[in-house]
């Protein structure tokens, strides 16, 4: 680590591994004292389908204690089990798991310990906490590890673009509720692309993520292309509907909703080459953010939600391995440097430990998964300071 510009502090410990994952999920509850993370026991390999690791809970205001809540073992390293606060919830969460031959997700209410189980893994959940949208995680574990989930092969393998798997919606708040196909990977791969003939190349979904008010979500279609992939973004209405293709340049990667209409995701295109880029959905409106200063792909969220503030991280750089860290602030162009993080060189590729900065509600608090210590863990920073937030009184965290 070299030169944290902010007060930082570890808050999980050895002798397990400790991580929560990607930065789009909700690791803090709506009060911020308490935090979301998963511990394991190992680390250097990929999961094998018995590998059981824990969910758990950590209090910032008992010394950061650690208390697990559950287990599962539908996990990968750069994801984990999508564990996550439900939206306007203080007391449930969610996570996946698999339970034979299926892949499944837990709601735990934290207070009364009750337990619900719905048939179907979900990625990522709508701002009103009533519904989740999810992928086939066989196919994706097929496709992309690292990302998917091991013990259940992919049935269709062998199917270039198949019709009956996709993107489901799945209704968190209805008892028996079943998951509803509503956009299929065969119809996606069916859409013309500008730069070749996709026709005979193998599809999958990935990355998927609401828009604030919940009304659409986008997600990544890509294809194997070659030694390597190509990628494009789209977005649709809760329901399917209205497919809208964001970016068809083939190198979208990291990206995140500023605002119900507007996202912000790097990419490559003719005008500016590698660049963060703010979208307008269902238009042709693209701008290029951070430019000088924002020149590395990295996983951008905005701080508490502030539009003019983003949190951004950048992957290992130089012999040294080191991931920087820094807040963008958008009206002035100015960046901030929060710390640079060692990554050993151990954790490379699917076994890579990312930072992943996430933020608390306020935009006071910043945590990062890192192993610069030599074994991930998770540590939390205040930022409250540079961005001018007032001191929190005792007793209570902004």
């Amino acid at each position: 680590m070299s030169g944290p510009a902010v007060p930082i502090r570890a808050i999980t410990s050895g002798p397990g591994r400790h991580w929560f994952g990607y930065y789009d999920k909700l690791q803090f509850d709506p009060t911020s004292r308490y935090l979301l993370g998963m511990r394991v026991d190992f680390e250097g390999r990929q999961p094998r389908p018995d590998d059981s690791i824990a969910v758990g809970v950590i209090d910032l205001e008992a010394g950061d204690a650690w208390r697990e809540v559950g287990r599962t073992r539908a996990w990968c390293w750069q994801q984990g089990c999508m564990l996550q606060w439900i939206p306007g919830s203080d007391r449930r969460i969610i996570w996946n798991d698999r339970e034979g031959d299926r892949f499944v997700s837990h709601i735990l209410d934290l207070d009364s310990g009750a337990l619900r189980t719905l048939p179907a893994a979900i990625y990522a959940i709508a701002p009103d906490g009533r519904t989740a949208i999810g992928t086939d995680f066989r196919r994706l574990n097929d496709m992309r590890p690292g990302y998917g989930y091991a013990g259940i092969p992919d049935p269709n393998r062998e199917v270039l673009a198949p019709e009956d798997t996709g993107i489901y919606t799945l209704d968190l708040t209805a008892p028996g509720a079943e998951p509803e196909l509503v956009i299929t990977v065969a119809e996606v791969a069916a859409m013309p692309w500008p730069h070749g003939d996709i026709g005979s190349t193998k599809h999958y979904f990935n990355h998927l993520l609401f828009n604030t008010d919940g009304s659409r979500f986008i997600f990544l279609h890509r294809w194997r292309w070659g030694d390597g992939r190509k990628t494009r973004m789209l977005t649709a209405a809760r329901d399917g509907s209205g497919l809208h293709v964001v970016d068809d340049y083939g190198r979208m990667s990291h990206f995140i909703w500023r605002d119900r209409e507007t996202i912000l995701g790097w990419s490559w295109r003719p005008s500016a080459g590698g660049a963060f880029y703010l979208h307008r959905d269902r238009s042709d409106e693209v701008n290029v953010v951070g430019a000088g200063t924002m020149t590395r792909d990295g996983h951008c969220t905005f701080l508490g939600g502030d539009p003019d503030w983003i949190l951004n991280d950048c992957y290992p750089q130089g012999g040294g391995r080191m991931q920087e860290l820094y807040l963008h602030h958008v009206p002035t162009g100015r960046r901030i440097d929060l710390g640079s993080f060692h990554a050993p060189p151990e954790y490379a590729g699917e076994l890579r430990c990312d930072l992943h900065p996430r933020s608390n509600p306020s935009g006071r608090y910043v945590t990062i998964d890192s192993a610069h210590s030599g074994g991930r863990q998770i540590y939390l920073l205040d930022v409250g300071e540079l961005i001018n937030l007032p001191v929190p009184v005792d007793g209570h965290r902004n």
